[in-house]
């Protein structure tokens, strides 16, 4: 048994729909579809969840809504229109749940927002069973709820619990295709949660691990996973395989075909997931696994992101006195501030953090509480700052795999602010300054993957 999900470009348009509905006709083991909210027709376009936060905003500021619900219903009506179906009923539901949820929820905002969006998977869930019914398939609808989709009440934030797994594994006695919508599930007192954004993909993950499948399928726009973004190298090299450990640095780093957060189902319950184009089905897609042959070829992909920053502190004999890491990171859980590495030498420690956590006063006071509390010498923040993750499982057993990238960054001219590797020796974490991350990740593909490269226009 299978369990397939569809982005939010696999099912935006009628003729989207078509493709799903083909690919799920060509393996009866495809039993369970989860699907996310109609995405982007096109590049101008806008997502159905956009749409849903519009109109969440526009009611938290007491504008007029309206029309954005008329906007929201066009866009399944597009679909249901383009696929020859009757479906004045189900789009007046639609309009119809969109109110309710506004009246429940208008004295909650993080409860409004999270019943808003999470309708976008919901009514698209219903439409995708009624075109697969319409097409003569055993299809049905099911909600997370009746699928046994439990969730802590965190609202944006919904983590799985436990006890659902076993209810889920309810749905193998069920007869048919089921098509559930992705990105939410029910608190136990009832309320609709959701997951990060990209949750669908988590959901995709629960459902698979719930089940028991064999397989899971993520299905989305493109034909594999690249070793690197494409849009900063042409015709890089597509993964044919790659394990978990690795995707999930990948996806953390930057890597925005699967979400960070959705392996973790599949991989406690050993479950291979197959990354697979929607538009180019009979391709072989990248296969996500346990274990793989990494050959001569210890590094699997490089991934970057920006946005972060350090905080750099200095004091004299810090390596003798006992607890001042801790005391550090003290400060900043107080503030409510998380943070990815903390490097550290004998007589400094640099803690670096996402920049948009020390906005406004926080940034001052953090300044201020580390030279008090722990009288350093010196103190200082440096924006600007990029990561670039060269990740591999085969890197441990490989040698010379940073000299490569130190060269490549000295060929190009590129200064290192910071170097990073964990005990697992499964990524190396660079840092370098924002404006020069793109011929960063440029100069590592070429040294790792290709004698010659091409950089995108």
């Amino acid at each position: 048994m299978k369990v397939a999900k569809f982005g939010g470009s696999s099912v935006a348009s009628a003729e989207q729909f078509r493709k799903v509905a083909r690919i799920v006709q060509s393996d009866e083991e495809r039993r369970m579809i989860v699907v996310s909210a109609p995405g982007k027709r096109h590049k101008e376009d806008i997502k159905v969840t956009d749409l849903l936060i519009q109109l969440g905003e526009a009611v938290i500021n007491g504008e007029a809504y309206e029309t954005i619900i008329e906007a929201i219903a066009a866009r399944y009506a597009d679909i249901a229109n383009g696929l020859e179906l009757y479906a004045a009923e189900m789009l007046e539901q639609l309009k119809a749940d969109l109110r309710q949820k506004i009246a429940t929820y208008s004295s909650s905002h993080d409860r409004l927002m999270d019943a808003l969006k999470a309708s976008g998977e919901d009514h698209n869930a219903r439409l995708m069973a009624f075109y697969l019914r319409s097409l003569g398939l055993d299809a049905h609808y099911v909600s997370p709820r009746e699928a046994g989709i439990f969730v802590t009440d965190e609202p944006g934030n919904a983590q799985i619990l436990q006890e659902s797994y076993e209810k889920l594994k309810q749905l193998r006695n069920r007869s048919g295709i089921l098509v559930i919508p992705g990105f939410f599930g029910y608190s136990l007192t009832g309320h609709i949660v959701t997951f990060p954004r990209g949750g669908s993909d988590i959901t995709g993950s629960i459902v698979a691990a719930g089940v028991g499948a064999d397989v899971y399928e993520n299905f989305t726009d493109v034909d594999s996973i690249y070793c690197v973004n494409p849009t900063l190298v042409n015709h890089p090299r597509q993964l044919k395989e790659i394990t978990y450990r690795e995707m999930r640095e990948l996806s953390y780093s930057g890597f925005s075909v699967f979400h960070d957060e959705a392996l973790e189902p599949v991989y406690k319950a050993g479950i291979p997931v197959c990354v697979k184009n929607t538009n180019n089905p009979d391709a072989p897609g990248t296969w996500i696994v346990a274990k793989r042959d990494h050959g001569n070829e210890p590094v699997a992909g490089i991934a970057s992101d920006t946005g972060f920053c350090s905080i750099n502190v200095s004091k004299y004999l810090m390596n003798r006195e006992i607890g001042f890491g801790r005391k550090l990171l003290g400060i900043l859980e107080d503030e409510g501030i998380s943070y990815e590495h903390a490097p550290s030498g004998i007589d400094n420690m640099s803690v670096i953090l996402r920049a948009n956590q020390l906005e406004g006063e926080k940034e001052q006071r953090i300044i201020d509480r580390i030279q008090t509390e722990l009288q350093v010498d010196d103190i200082h923040i440096e924006y600007g700052l990029a990561l670039i993750m060269v990740v591999g499982e085969g890197m441990e057993r490989a040698i010379g795999v940073a000299a490569k990238a130190t060269a490549a960054f000295a060929k190009e001219k590129i200064n290192i602010e910071m170097i990073n590797q964990g005990s697992s020796e499964v990524s190396m974490m660079f840092g370098v300054k924002e404006e020069a991350v793109n011929r960063a990740v440029r100069a590592l593909y070429e040294a790792y993957f290709a004698p010659a490269y091409a950089q995108k226009e």
